[in-house]
């Protein structure tokens, strides 16, 4: 056994950390770097384990002077090939540690792959699952590209594709408690029991450091998807038993991309749908919207809410009548103090009978029939706080694709100004996601969640009212959801205009201090994953 490394003493716990590896007719050069890859390890309490079922006589023999020079390797030779899945178990079988990290056979640990791993442990008491980041290596190991930043947990991006996959390490007893590698999903396999240990995990941390190397080669997924064509109707089949065991009805579909999934939850009990809408003069876009709305929307137990807020123009006042008069679930209330968005939607939530609310800017203007039901299939749900949907400019590029925390020493809308059919990074533009924000200008909830949060902070009366929300909701231990299946127009800022005359950026200033102020707390998901959540203050001019 190799002596500790001087790294392996800074950490009072050193777990004992097992990599299996199930080998089949491995090349050679990549069984080299492979093991090379962990017997380099800065910290060194590991053991090897590999279940070999090949029949080239190449593999057998650099296994065997390997495990001569380290008794770290430990080394099961199976009479057939079982298969990945039944192969990797046999290598947790040997396995002795309290940790279970897994390796495919030609790939490669980055050096302190397990350093970051232990520190993790420790640093983290009780975890139970930890994933990395990870990236591409050309065939002949000499060129890292492609690298894949990954978020925390994120549930209904997990059930679109399996964006965890490499590097994943399982505490040992919940692995033993759920049940290793199931082999009737071969080629995803290892997504059927990332879902297991999610659904069980107490505590799951994202280390945001690229820790694997995935080896490039003619007939592995990462180069060549169609190589395990099978693997994608597994794929579904895994994510429909992940929902039967959670008791979430929906169906599973094929993605935009290959590789990525949608489910079509479905729909309890069609609950009324308030949509809420503040206003102030501006009769065309307003009419632009609710005609887009009567038209277009599919789902059709629905009221409309319109707030109007010291309009002036005479126009817009016969059009209030007129909607009265013409719809029975069209409804005017008037708002007459000064404009606060957050105010103006509080109120407007008294008068709602909807047990769904959904805020919508006046400036908005549907484009997907089903938009509703694509937003309300995840608020229904006990675990979601807010949905939000796709957001396009008139030219068809995107103006909100979800909300980053810190862009603009603030937040930001991601992928703003990308083409509207752009899939994204890693196709982040073509799959639900669960993000820290979405925008208020189409936001559904629950009444039950709004009211459990005290709604919006008027503290906030132009700007940042929707993150403050949201990140309230985090806080609560609700998850935000983005879906790019909901998709409207949304010509922002046009009854407020954007903040450039000194009052609106005096405004501005104030609500973002008070979120600075706000911010300085841990999000919380639940029963999952802990955030720490700081915004280092930067100025605004």
């Amino acid at each position: 056994m190799q002596e500790s490394n001087t790294q392996d003493l800074i950490f009072s716990f050193k777990p004992l950390i097992s990599i299996v590896v199930p080998t089949w007719n491995t090349p050679e050069q990549f069984l080299i770097e492979m093991i090379e890859s962990v017997l380099n390890q800065s910290y060194t309490n590991f053991e090897l384990c590999i279940a070999d079922a090949s029949d080239q006589s190449h593999v057998k023999k650099i296994l065997d002077n390997y495990a001569d020079k380290d008794n770290r390797i430990k080394i099961k030779y199976l009479k057939k090939n079982k298969g990945i899945a039944q192969n990797t178990n046999e290598a947790i079988f040997i396995s002795k540690g309290d940790y279970i990290a897994f390796l495919d056979h030609d790939d490669i640990l980055a050096k302190n792959a397990l350093f970051e791993v232990v520190k993790t442990i420790n640093e983290n008491q009780g975890v139970d699952f930890i994933y990395s980041d990870d990236d591409r290596v050309t065939e002949d190991g000499k060129k890292f590209f492609d690298p894949k930043f990954k978020p925390d947990l994120a549930p209904d991006f997990l059930r679109s594709c399996n964006y965890v996959c490499h590097l994943s390490v399982i505490k040992k007893k919940l692995l033993d408690k759920i049940g290793y590698l199931k082999e009737d999903f071969e080629g995803c396999q290892d997504y059927e029991l990332i879902l297991r240990v999610t659904e069980k995990a107490k505590k799951i941390i994202h280390i945001p450091k690229i820790l694997y190397h995935w080896r490039v080669s003619q007939n592995s997924v990462s180069r060549n998807p169609q190589s395990k064509i099978y693997a994608y109707d597994s794929a579904k089949k895994v994510i429909k038993e992940h929902l039967n065991r959670l008791n979430l009805d929906g169906d599973v579909l094929d993605g935009k991309v290959l590789g990525l999934y949608k489910i079509n939850y479905k729909i309890t009990d069609s609950p009324k749908i308030s949509i809420i809408i503040p206003n102030k003069d501006h009769k065309d876009d307003l009419e632009k919207c609710i005609k887009s709305i009567i038209q277009k929307s599919t789902y059709k137990n629905y009221e409309i809410i319109i707030v109007e807020n010291n309009s002036i123009e005479q126009s817009i006042f016969d059009y209030y009548r007129f909607l009265e008069k013409t719809y029975s679930f069209i409804k005017v209330i008037v708002w007459d103090k000064p404009f606060n968005y957050s105010s103006i939607n509080n109120y407007a939530v008294r008068f709602a009978q909807g047990e769904v609310l959904l805020f919508l800017n006046n400036d908005t203007e549907v484009i997907t029939p089903n938009w509703i039901e694509e937003m309300l299939m995840f608020a229904q749900r006990d675990d979601v706080g807010a949905v939000g949907a796709k957001l396009l400019y008139p030219n068809n590029t995107i103006q909100h694709a979800g909300v980053i925390i810190g862009i603009n020493g603030i937040a930001e809308h991601c992928f703003k100004y990308s083409n509207s059919d752009y899939t994204g990074y890693f196709a982040r533009l073509a799959t639900v996601q669960n993000l820290s924000a979405v925008t208020g200008a189409c936001l559904m909830m629950r009444k039950k969640v709004f009211n459990e949060i005290k709604g919006f902070d008027e503290g906030y009366p132009e700007a940042l009212n929707d993150i403050d929300l949201c990140l309230s909701l985090r806080k609560k231990g609700y998850l935000v959801v983005w879906t790019p299946h909901a998709v409207l127009y949304h010509y922002e800022s046009k009854s407020r205009g954007f903040d450039t005359e000194e009052e609106s950026i005096k405004r501005y200033n104030k609500e973002l201090s008070l979120l600075y102020m706000d911010a300085q707390y841990n999000l919380k998901q639940k029963n999952k994953n802990s955030y720490d959540f700081k915004i280092t203050r930067k100025l605004i001019i």
